[in-house]
This record gives structure tokens, sequence and C-alpha cells, in this order.
């Protein structure tokens, strides 16, 4: 990394549990491009006085993660149609004071969903009812996929992430149909006390062609190994978020990145 100086421009991220994996991503791609930036996280439990900093310090860019992608909405300008649409904000980019807004984990799953040729006549089962299921959800729907059904302990935020997007909704897994692609968009599989749990049962697995497991880290989680197992078609939350990182990364700097540079800057933010 180059010497800090007073014309580079700043990037940063706002999170309740900040990690090393957007920091990294960024700051490995701004050394090997040589651009004049520099990438840090942050926590706040002052988001107001969080986003005014953004605007008064002229700081370029900002991702944003739980619990502020939806309260950093009436704080910003400009909030373009990936956030609309789902009421989340996971980007915000600073042109001169003026800070617009978008969801580029949206802009993600939808494109992933394309690249990996995702049958839109497939019968989907996406586990959990968060922000993050909001994301999925929406781009699932935009995509042209019919045939969803949201399963979700939680009744009334299922049902009502099930309703807004013309999907149905289950309490549990064992009271929805057959599917084709098990999505989980939980906690099931994430490094921590939830580490060794299998979002879907065996038998859904068995009888499903395609697995997507939202979980970012680790990338091996064991919905992804049984799915890798019984060689059904996987997606990972590794793609999801070193993706996105690729989205907020044209937008804060104006360079578009090549695919091996996304696969390498996300080996490299994983890598501790």
């Amino acid at each position: 990394m180059p010497i800090l100086h007073k014309d580079m421009q700043v990037c940063i991220s706002l999170a309740a549990r900040p990690s090393n994996i957007g920091t990294r991503f960024h700051n490995f791609l701004y050394d090997e491009l040589g651009l004049e930036f520099v990438y840090k996280a942050f926590t706040t439990t002052d988001l107001p006085g969080a986003v005014t900093g953004i605007r008064a310090l002229g700081i370029r860019g900002c991702s944003v993660s739980m619990p502020f992608k939806e309260a950093v909405i009436p704080l910003v300008d400009v909030v373009e149609d990936s956030a609309t649409a789902i009421q989340s904000v996971n980007t915000v980019v600073n042109d001169d004071g003026v800070l617009t807004a978008s969801n580029t984990d949206y802009e993600a799953v939808a494109a992933l969903l394309d690249t990996h040729a995702v049958d839109r006549e497939a019968r989907v089962l996406l586990r959990g009812s968060g922000g993050m299921a909001k994301a999925v959800t929406a781009a699932f729907r935009g995509a042209g996929f019919a045939h969803l059904t949201v399963v979700a302990r939680n009744a009334e935020t299922g049902r009502a992430l099930a309703d807004q997007y013309g999907y149905g909704w289950v309490g549990a897994e064992d009271e929805a149909g057959d599917a084709d692609v098990l999505v989980n968009v939980t906690p099931l599989g994430m490094d921590g006390d939830e580490a060794e749990t299998l979002a879907f049962a065996t038998d859904r697995i068995d009888a499903a062609h395609t697995v997507f497991d939202v979980v970012a880290f680790p990338s091996e989680t064991p919905l992804v190994r049984a799915g890798r197992d019984r060689d059904r078609h996987v997606i990972t939350g590794a793609e999801v978020i070193a993706l996105q990182a690729a989205r907020q990364f044209e937008r804060y700097t104006g360079v578009a990145l090549t695919d091996d540079q996304v696969r390498r800057a996300s080996a490299f933010s994983r890598a501790v």
C-alpha cells in the first residue's frame, strides 16, 4: 500500500460487527491497480452522525451492513432502483456531497442467477426472512421466477416477505412442497454457533438440482459441501460477497474489474 497522503480518496464500511473481508478485498485491488484510494472498516452507535461525516469529510464511498441497511435510507439524497425495490441499502457513493444509495447484494444475486443459468421455471425453496432474504427474494422475482416458497419460523416477517413478492410462505420445511432449488439466507452454517448446522434436510438436497447458500464465511458451509457431495449445482455466498464488492468497487473508483481480478481479490480477502 502506498504511503497515505492528503489527496487519497477514502472509502469505508459501517457494520455492527466489522470484518476484514471488504477491507482486504478493496485495498488489495487499490494496490494492484495503483489507485489512490484507501478502505477502512468502522462501526458506529450514531448513524446520522456517521453519514454527516461521510458528506462533510468527502468520503467517497461507504459499504453498509446490518443493522444500518434500512435506517440509512432517509439520510441519503438519491436511492437507486436496486435499493428502492427492497428498501435496503448496502452501498452509498458520495459525489461532491450528494449521497446516492444502491444495493449491490440484489445486483449480485441477479447476476449470479444469470451466470449459473438457473432455470426460471424451477421450484424454489428459500429459507430466511431477514434483510438479506429480502434482497435475494426480490432478485428471484425480478429475474422472473414464478414458483418460490419462503420458509421462516417467524410468521410475521416470513408471510410479509412472501406477500410482498407474490410468493407462498410456510413456517417449517416439512410443510413445503417439492423444490428444485434450495436457497439458504439464514445464519445456518455460518462460522460460530451454527457452523455445523445443515440448512436443509438431506432428502431435500437429494431431490434438488441446485443449492445456493448465501452464507459468505465460510464459503464451504455444510449445505455447500452436501451439494457438492451429491454433484448438485452449487452457488456460494463467497460468489455473492465478491461480486457485490466488485460492483461497489466500480461505483467508488470508476474501474470495472475482470473476473480474474475479482477471484484473486476474493481469495486474498478470505486468507485470514
